[in-house]
């Protein structure tokens, strides 16, 4: 059995055949990712082939100092970012053009429920990167390090924002009405250090 390792130096070479296995290993976390991000189950899946498109058209650019998944992560994180962007800005025009709101998707109306309602207030008023922030550290366990390879920053810079994203995320909960639990278990999610 070929290691990730050799997929990716055999990809580098030419055998396009050897990006199957890269993408069987690396699509289940990519598209829970994804779908963390985006808060949508077919957006996650587009946003998956995209994802895979890039990262097969950019490999000769990886170079094995870091982590593959790191570098996979960095195209996920930008793909999503840009992904919300653009959902913000069609939201926008599609409230002046009708003039009311946007209704949810089922699997945001499902997952709604997965968290309290002050939790659920405070991570939608998160922006795009502290969202990302917030799920690479919560919900997919990524250690500082990790994270700062993915974002381009260093490590304490990465802290640093966590910590004010933490107590921005703290703030807008108890604006919401609801705080109590932080730093333990609220429902499924816990917000940690």
């Amino acid at each position: 059995m070929d290691s990730i390792e050799e997929h990716i130096r055999g990809v580098q070479a030419g055998e396009a055949d050897r990006f199957e296995p890269i993408v069987e290993a690396y699509q289940r976390q990519i598209y829970i990712y994804a779908c963390r991000m985006l808060g949508c189950k077919q957006d996650a899946q587009d946003a998956v082939q995209d994802i895979f498109i890039k990262a097969f058209t950019k490999i000769g650019s990886f170079e094995a100092k870091s982590a593959f998944s790191s570098w996979l992560y960095k195209i996920a994180y930008h793909h999503c970012l840009n992904m919300l962007r653009k959902r913000t800005v069609r939201l926008r025009v599609g409230r002046l053009i009708r003039g009311a709101g946007v209704a949810d998707s089922p699997e945001q109306t499902l997952e709604r429920g997965w968290f309290s309602e002050p939790l659920e207030y405070a991570v939608s008023k998160l922006s795009g990167e502290e969202r990302n922030l917030l799920v690479l550290r919560v919900f997919e366990e990524k250690p500082f390090a990790e994270i700062a390879e993915i974002l381009d920053k260093s490590e304490g810079a990465v802290k640093k924002k966590y910590m004010r994203m933490r107590g921005k995320l703290v703030r807008l909960m108890e604006e919401k009405g609801g705080a109590e639990g932080c730093g333990t278990t609220n429902n499924s999610t816990k917000i940690e250090c």
